[in-house]
């Protein structure tokens, strides 16, 4: 039978720009939110993480001219180039090109005199990142709200499962802009403070913008055994599932149905009970409705006492790429058999309990659930296993 495996990573955030650096940020409670006073991207102040433009073109000129590239477009590719450099797969006929975000180049349609409009749509982004490395096949681009990340890993096992890849990048990432904080301030979602996931005091989100890259392979495709070849950080994938719960345009469903059924189908893909599940990765955006659908869920799984955070308190909510960006520290998170923090939970502000993690637990740990919900009623989850040496 075939297995699939999660391995090679690179994170570029605020927090560092790899991912070692980034786990062990994390891991030592360092958050990467600020408190910014930019007119130009919102009349009031507003908390989020943004990385610097000033070191990403100092580090994206080592390897190219980075006026000929967005901003968002540097950040793929440096992610990118070393995950492709690190696997040292030939892009040939057989290898796919996932890109995963929400909005892409829309900074484009706010400043464009440097750039054509044209430059926005997110076709004209997976022709840019596919002709940088010279990918054979085009790139595919994943965008379906905030479960984006997780969802290209789905979409990139379904692909080698059918055969029309043996493998398949996934690079993704989404920008602090103008355009996505007035649209959650006209939700009335932004926290101007550092966001608090599942906390009684929360006040709502933050924004955070990073890029992450991963590949994706199968035991078909790889040349040697398993365990010589693929990274310590690696995983396996068990079982992931997509259902949508049509409730509303922005707002999730009041019962968790649509997160209910998408997690209880990938178990029932991975073979698991929820006695076998060490960890959640969960989606904790810091909103009333989102945590508390997500607690409800939980409950009608029987995984309330299962160990959980959110890292939205590290990153901000990172949109396309922040089901990705999680799923690899969670990677990392099993490497180290450490449960790391839900930064900025105290006490308890959801109806239902939950096992919020509340500081840094070192045990053995095997198997972690990765959920994500967003906008238009999408939900994915998916379940990954440490590759044992």
């Amino acid at each position: 039978m075939m297995r699939f495996f999660l391995t090679h990573n690179k994170i570029i955030s605020s927090l560092g720009f790899d991912s070692k650096a980034v786990v062990d940020a994390i891991s030592n409670g360092n958050s990467g939110l600020k408190i910014f006073h930019n007119p130009e991207l919102l009349p009031s102040p507003f908390c989020a993480s943004i990385i610097s433009s000033e070191k990403i073109k100092s580090e994206f000129n080592k390897i190219s001219k980075a006026e000929n590239f967005k901003k968002l477009e540097q950040l793929l590719i440096l992610s990118l180039a070393k995950v492709i450099t690190a696997s040292k797969i030939e892009l040939g006929e057989k290898v796919g090109l996932i890109i995963s975000t929400t909005k892409g180049n829309i900074d484009v349609l706010e400043n464009n005199r440097h750039f054509p409009k044209e430059r926005a749509y997110l076709s004209e982004l997976g022709k840019t990142i596919k002709n940088f490395f010279g990918f054979k096949n085009e790139a595919i681009i994943l965008s379906n709200a905030c479960v984006s990340g997780v969802l290209a890993i789905s979409v990139a096992k379904k692909f080698i499962s059918e055969k029309k890849y043996d493998h398949v990048f996934i690079t993704s990432g989404d920008l602090v802009s103008k355009f996505v904080l007035s649209g959650f301030q006209s939700f009335q979602a932004l926290s101007p403070n550092p966001c608090r996931p599942y906390d009684k005091n929360r006040t709502g989100i933050n924004l955070g913008e990073v890029s992450a890259s991963v590949l994706v392979t199968s035991s078909e495709s790889l040349s040697a055994g398993v365990q010589e070849i693929l990274p310590s950080e690696s995983v396996e994938i068990l079982g992931d599932s997509t259902c949508n719960d049509a409730n509303h345009i922005s707002g999730p469903s009041r019962t968790g149905e649509g997160l209910y059924r998408s997690v209880k189908l990938a178990m029932k893909e991975a073979k698991i009970e929820a006695s076998q599940l060490d960890y959640i990765s969960a989606h904790g955006t810091a909103t009333d409705y989102n945590d508390e659908m997500e607690a409800i869920a939980f409950n009608r799984l029987g995984i309330q006492n299962v160990p959980l955070n959110s890292l939205k308190g590290y990153f901000g909510h990172t949109l396309g790429a922040s089901g990705l960006v999680e799923t690899i520290i969670g990677m990392h998170s099993l490497e180290r058999n450490t449960l790391f923090a839900s930064k900025g939970f105290d006490e308890l502000g959801v109806s239902e309990k939950i096992n919020v993690i509340s500081e840094n637990i070192e045990k053995p740990l095997s198997i972690f659930l990765k959920t994500a919900s967003g906008f238009g009623g999408c939900n994915t989850a998916a379940i990954f296993k440490k590759v044992e040496k």
